[in-house]
């Protein structure tokens, strides 16, 4: 499975009672390699488009393009794979098939941006929280996390339980060879708390919003500890190899925006602080399901790339954010099953919307399942044969600010 993917009412608390304290402290994060971190001596020109454009860099030809889910199962070279190794957790725990599944749709469609194929709940074991995947049900924690003690039970991350992500990310580095972008990812901590307390999928998310209410302290003691692992995490992708990394705040979009701003948004801004001052060469992306609501209130979470859902016009989008932020998407992602004309005439729109500068061009979905590769190797042909200087020929682009 890949990653799905106002103030508030009450005074917000970031961290626990003296009395709810958690085990906590540093993980042992490697030291990036030499030959990954990038030279003071080199110029951004030689960085990859993708990166240039999440940095907001003027000067672009055309955005870069990218699409969540582009490795997986609408891929016939993939469901072939998959025959062959039906577990999912083995083919996004196993090095050479992570590196596999990976650059399938690299060799395939040569997308500017490369994201490592894992799932957001790929370190919950290594902070002890086992789950299982159900072929029927999805992910499932047999024992979900709802109490003081369950919580204070939880350790600080073990990357060593992490190194087929490591070891994954250094070898696609190397397979790409600055050719695209390579993209790590993590759940942002409130989505990756709801499958904790829930226990797996769930429509209602009745348990781990009335935790809010009910036991709010076991909450924010469970969300501060995913907090401290995932920026771990992100330092160790970072560090392995990851040039951009994307949180996933998937069901965030499910929070009312005040509740949001309470239970969500704190925790990724301490992941951004965190990762802004140890990694401040890496760009950030957030993308949030449904996020239509809350794009006011992501803007300042410090990252440099608010990715949208297809629901949201991307003219309204920008209008709303500002040419101060770089944006990410968003073609609905059924209009890959449209005639490819009417393909290229939305991939137009948004991108003539998006503006010239700052635009990442993805969907505003993962890939869904079915899709036509013919459509996915249509929409990378179209985004390749862009130019800023003919899309905006003759116009002047208009410096936006965001809206008060």
């Amino acid at each position: 499975m890949m990653p799905p993917t106002a103030t508030a009412t009450a005074v917000f608390l970031s961290a626990a009672p003296s009395s709810f304290s958690t085990r906590r402290w540093r993980s042992r994060l490697p030291a990036i390699s030499a030959s990954l971190s990038p030279s003071s001596s080199s110029s951004s020109s030689d960085e990859p488009l993708l990166v240039r454009a999440a940095r907001g860099e003027d000067g672009l030809q055309r955005p870069p393009a990218w699409m969540m889910r582009q490795a997986g199962r609408y891929m016939a070279e993939y469901q072939a794979l998959a025959r062959r190794h039906p577990s999912f957790r083995e083919r996004s725990e196993n090095t050479d098939l992570i590196v596999e599944i990976t650059l399938q749709p690299w060799r395939a469609f040569v997308p500017d941006g490369v994201i490592l194929f894992s799932d957001i709940l790929t370190p919950l074991p290594a902070i002890g929280v086992p789950f299982d995947i159900s072929d029927s049900k999805g992910p499932v924690i047999q024992l979900p996390v709802r109490s003081e003690e369950q919580v204070r039970e939880l350790v600080p991350i073990d990357l060593d339980m992490l190194q087929f992500v490591g070891e994954s990310l250094k070898i696609l580095r190397n397979e790409i060879d600055g050719k695209a972008a390579l993209l790590g990812f993590v759940g942002a901590p409130w989505t990756i708390a709801t499958y904790v307390v829930e226990g797996g999928m769930t429509n209602t998310y009745t348990n781990i919003k009335s935790m809010c209410h009910t036991a709010p302290d076991v909450l924010r003691g469970l969300l501060s500890h995913l907090a401290q692992a995932i920026s771990d995490y992100i330092i160790y992708q970072v560090n392995s190899g990851a040039q951009c990394i994307q949180i996933f705040d998937s069901w965030g979009g499910q929070l009312p925006p005040h509740v949001w701003e309470q239970w969500s948004k704190p925790y990724i801004k301490q992941i951004v602080s965190r990762i802004k001052k140890e990694c401040p060469h890496v760009p950030l992306v957030l993308y949030i399901n449904g996020n239509g609501g809350l794009l006011e209130h992501m803007k300042d979470t410090g990252v440099n790339v608010i990715g949208l859902d297809w629901t949201v016009d991307m003219a309204d989008g920008r209008s709303r954010l500002g040419n101060g932020i770089s944006v990410q998407g968003n073609v609905d992602p059924a209009f890959l099953f449209s005639p490819l004309p009417v393909l290229t005439d939305e991939i137009h729109r948004v991108v003539k919307a998006a503006g010239p500068k700052g635009h990442i061009l993805n969907l505003g979905h993962g890939v869904l399942q079915q899709t036509p590769e013919e459509a996915v190797a249509h929409f990378f042909d179209v985004t390749r044969s862009l130019r800023y200087d003919t899309l905006f020929q003759g116009s002047v682009a208009e410096e936006l600010q965001p809206v008060a």
